[in-house]
This record gives structure tokens, sequence and C-alpha cells, in this order.
């Protein structure tokens, strides 16, 4: 794929990866519509963004709001979802509203975004652009770890979400990429919604990981699993 000329929404421009990645397509030639969850932390959005956007996957209406509006104002060719939150501790000692978060957050908010842009992917895949959708899932999904139940089960749930969507959407022309990277130095784990961090040992740099995400969209991969990290 071509990123010349493309336009693509990158939820989580704010954070590490996002920014990262937002930097990176513009350097390619992409147009990069870039979300954050508000006000204060769209101004962490880099100024490479054509445009900023704000998007609170915990909330349906906010989803609806940007749905909405790219609908009707944008093409859209790839998304490329790099939002996230993390949560530890014992799986008997999980609140609700943690666990309520987690699943808003790393699934049930990604899955209602992704589906409400499919006609945009569409007539993406129907002009030649060649669409995609990206999603950071994590190594997680594939090998839940102990003191993260409540977060390996929310990427789990994206992650089978995205291996059916593939097999949905591949006859529409729209490539559907399950990324699960390894624990990556983007100082996440500090930033959790609850619990306290294990002693992860080091993590690969954001720059490696958005560099091997950028080249299997270049290369028209359909899948990113852990090994390929």
């Amino acid at each position: 794929m071509e990123l010349m000329g493309k336009t693509i929404l990158v939820t989580g421009a704010s954070g590490v990866l996002g920014a990262l990645l937002t930097e990176k397509l513009s350097a390619n030639g992409a147009k990069v519509l870039g979300t954050a969850t508000n006000n204060d932390s769209a101004a962490k959005i880099p100024a490479k963004a054509e445009v900023r956007l704000l998007l609170d996957y915990q909330a349906p209406e906010s989803i609806q709001t940007l749905t909405d509006y790219l609908s009707a104002a944008s093409q859209v060719d790839g998304i490329i979802n790099a939002s996230g939150v993390v949560a530890f501790g014992p799986a008997a000692e999980l609140e609700i509203a943690t666990s309520s978060r987690l699943n808003g957050v790393n699934s049930a908010g990604p899955i209602q975004l992704i589906t409400q842009l499919f006609s945009k992917l569409k007539s993406s895949a129907e002009a030649g652009h060649d669409p995609f959708v990206l999603n950071i899932t994590g190594v997680v999904a594939e090998t839940p770890m102990p003191g993260m139940a409540a977060y390996s089960s929310s990427k789990i749930a994206i992650h089978g979400f995205l291996t059916a969507l593939a097999k949905e959407w591949r006859r529409e022309g729209v490539r559907v990429i399950s990324a699960r990277p390894g624990h990556t130095e983007t100082g996440l784990a500090t930033r959790a919604i609850a619990g306290t961090a294990p002693n992860f040992p080091a993590g690969m740099t954001a720059e490696h990981v958005v560099d091997r995400l950028i080249a299997a969209i270049e290369g028209d991969e359909k899948d990113l699993p852990a090994s390929e990290f």
C-alpha cells in the first residue's frame, strides 16, 4: 500500500505510539486525522496532524459524533487504533468500574468506531485506495497474564472481533490487522488505572514497534502476531 495521499485516522494520537505514528505517517505523505480524549491531551497531538479531533471511547455519543463528522466531511482510507488503558492486580480484587473502563476503551469503543466507519472504508476500497484497519492489540491477546486478567480479557475481546472481521471484510476489499507487540517502553504501565505494574524486563522501543506497524501497512500484511516484532 502506498501511503502518499491517503487519509488515516489515528486514535490516541496524543500518546507515545500514536504521536510517533502521526509523525511517521505524515512524513510518508499521508494525511493524519488525530484523536485525543480531551482538550488537554489534544494539545499533545503532533503538529503534523492535519486535524485534531476529540474521541472518548467510554462515551458512545462521543464515538457517534466523531463518526458522523467523518462520514460527512472526510475521506477515510485507514484506521489505526493506538488508544488503550491498562490495569494490574488480582482478579478477585477487581472493581466493576475498572473492568468497565478497560472494556470500554480497549474493546467496546473501538468496535463501535470501526463498524460505524465501514461505509467510508468501503468507499475507499471502491476507489482503489486499499483501505485498512490496524488495532494495537498486544501480546496479552495471545498469552493472558496473571495479575492482568481483566486487561487480558479486554484485549482478547478486540482480537477475536478483529479476527472475524478480517474474514468478513476481505471480500469488501478492507484489510483488518490485529497487531500484538510485546511489552513496549511507552510508560503506559506507569499510568495504570488500577494496581501497580510488576517489574517487567526492558521492552521494545516505541520507534521499533511503530516502524514495524508501518512496514506491515505498506507491505499489505494481514496479521501481526507477537513473534513478528
